[in-house]
């Protein structure tokens, strides 16, 4: 395979080379396009790492690319057929919701740790045309489904790989065809994962069980999970498992968030140094903002990014009152984060279609309205392939200075949320959005208390994780104000899109 049609810098170059090395010894010779059955005792486990810019993503995406070329099955999240023991597969996942959305939007079929974990049981009518879909036998034909159904779902698959949303354009939601989950029984065979700096030790430990190839994609300047004491999962690799990314190349040109993300590299560097960079380049460059205050219309799918939970909680109180919320209950429109499924161990089952369905610990959702059972709400779960859901949910409004949070929706049991209009640092982590905000004041707090996180002073880790969770926009807020919104709150834009909007130019075989 060659690659100079891929434009790589010589350090992506040797990174991926190493790839396929190592691919090449678990039988995958890309190469040669050859594939030799799995050996169940080899194991094989390799990080590829650097900062934002490196081109992390663009080797995970071109080594998808080329193994699917050669023949490998791509394991979905969503469906999985019959595979046969000669067959060579490979999974591509990310920690959370988002991050494998992000993935996803680029071309990339992405799924999340927990999906991997369990397989979906589908309805035998259904799955016809899941297998049909996969490639693996005829076209079906299924009572209640036109042609024309069929032939969106056909259409939408190809172009995006995704089961659950072709079957979502062919008509259907995920209680006609998925019966239920089951854990996992065997294991697999190649996986990509990304933003593997969010992996803790427990985890890693998980995937290596069930993968005999496993490439980890991560960034070791971000901030470590919250229950490792400062330290990634790369830190206890050998250095010959380690391939590192350097930045200089075309990729991350002309980019001014990761010009800033990249200065905090230097040793010298103070946070008041670092604010008059900021400033400087807001006077010259849009993309960069020197804001004056935390944008209310933003918080209503972008959270603002801010270190303490104090600040948190008196951001969030102060979005709900700019708009206008009653005490006693959220608004359509209104975000969430998923905190968690407080469900007994006897309803096992349940918490598994919930988590299934992308209501994990730290999952965006959106508050539509009150579901039509007591204690239920409707949901818009964000980075799902079908994100429209009514849950059993326990929803929590924390208030400053006050213990205890104000709960104005409650079901015995189910779903956990607290208010996601603003979120940690931390949390945000393995996310992105297309304008981010900072609130500042909190990482000039850190900075005076001199504390640090892995030799590293603290605020800069945190700086560098918040500024690179903007795609195109970063606000630096520099005072503690909220603005007026424009508009009220509302959900217009989650509205999902329809097989009408879909181009029917194709035909399936």
């Amino acid at each position: 395979m060659s690659l100079t049609q891929f434009h790589f810098s010589s350090d992506q170059a040797d990174a991926y080379d190493t790839a396929t090395q190592l691919l090449k010894s678990a039988g995958v010779d890309l190469d040669n396009d050859l594939l030799v059955p799995p050996k169940d005792s080899k194991k094989s486990v390799m990080a590829l790492v650097g900062k934002a810019g490196s081109g992390k993503t663009l080797l995970l995406g071109k080594l998808y690319e080329a193994l699917s070329e050669v023949g490998v099955d791509i394991i979905l999240g969503d469906y999985e057929g019959k595979r046969r023991r000669d067959k060579r597969s490979l999974a591509i996942l990310a920690p959370t919701n988002k991050a494998a959305s992000v993935l996803r939007m680029r071309g990339v079929p992405a799924t999340t740790i927990h999906r991997i974990l369990y397989t979906p049981v589908y309805d035998p009518e259904y799955e016809k045309i899941a297998e049909w879909l996969a490639g693996s036998s005829d076209k079906p034909t299924v009572e209640g489904l036109t042609e024309e159904a069929l032939r969106r779902a056909y259409i939408f698959f190809q172009a995006h790989k995704s089961m659950a949303g072709a079957m979502a354009t062919a008509g259907l939601r995920g209680s006609d065809f998925i019966t239920g989950w089951k854990r996992r029984e065997e294991p697999l065979d190649i996986a990509f994962l990304d933003e593997a700096s969010m992996l803790d030790d427990l985890q890693f430990e998980d995937l290596q069980q069930i993968f005999s190839t496993l490439i980890l994609f991560g960034d070791p300047a971000q901030l470590a999970p919250v229950n490792q004491s400062g330290t990634m999962v790369f830190d206890g690799m050998k250095p010959a498992q380690i391939v590192k990314l350097n930045r200089v190349h075309r990729q991350s040109e002309d980019n001014p968030i990761l010009d800033l993300a990249h200065t905090l590299a230097d040793p010298e560097l103070g946070f008041e140094d670092f604010e008059a960079q900021i400033r400087d380049i807001a006077a010259n460059d849009e993309r960069i903002v020197w804001a004056q205050r935390v944008e209310a219309d933003l918080m209503a799918r972008s959270p603002a990014l801010v270190w303490r939970n104090a600040t948190r909680i008196r951001l969030i109180n102060a979005f709900r009152s700019v708009y206008g919320a009653p005490e006693n209950e959220l608004m359509p429109g209104e975000p969430l984060i998923c905190d968690g499924i407080e469900l007994p161990l006897k309803h096992r089952k349940k918490r598994l279609d919930l988590e299934a369905r992308g209501l994990t610990k730290g999952a965006q959702v959106v508050y539509l309205g009150a579901g039509r059972r007591t204690g239920f709400s409707r949901l818009h779960v964000v980075g799902v392939e079908e994100p429209q859901i009514s849950a059993a949910s326990i929803i929590k409004i924390e208030r400053p200075d006050e213990e205890e949070p104000f709960i104005p929706y409650a079901a015995n049991m189910g779903a956990a949320f607290l208010h996601g209009a603003a979120v940690t640092i931390h949390k945000a982590q393995g996310s992105q959005w297309d304008t981010v905000q900072v609130f500042a004041p909190d990482l000039f707090a850190a900075a005076r208390m001199g504390r640090s996180e892995a030799g590293q002073p603290l605020w800069k880790r945190l700086a560098y994780v918040a500024i690179t969770r903007a795609q195109s926009r970063l606000l630096w807020v520099v005072r503690n104000r909220l603005s007026k919104p424009t508009d009220a709150l509302n959900t217009e834009d989650l509205k999902m899109i329809t097989p009408s909007n879909l181009a029917l130019d194709k035909e399936p075989d």
